[in-house]
């Protein structure tokens, strides 16, 4: 998690549950204008998937951040 989202994460925390949930879904609409199906990668998981294709084109359960 990077310092920006911790950050963003303890201001709504800050927030009425009713605002929380407005924030929630203001953020999903983004999230979704900008990647209707989850898809996109960022620059860290590119460049993992990159390297893990290098190596020989296998990403490890292990290595992946299920939660």
């Amino acid at each position: 998690m990077t310092t920006m989202t911790r950050e963003i994460t303890k201001m709504v925390a800050l927030l009425p549950e009713a605002e929380q949930n407005l924030a929630y879904e203001f953020v999903k609409r983004m999230v979704l204008a900008w990647d209707p199906d989850f898809t996109k990668l960022t620059l860290g998981e590119r460049k993992g998937l990159d390297s893990a294709i290098a190596e020989g084109g296998y990403v490890g359960m292990e290595t992946i951040d299920w939660d």
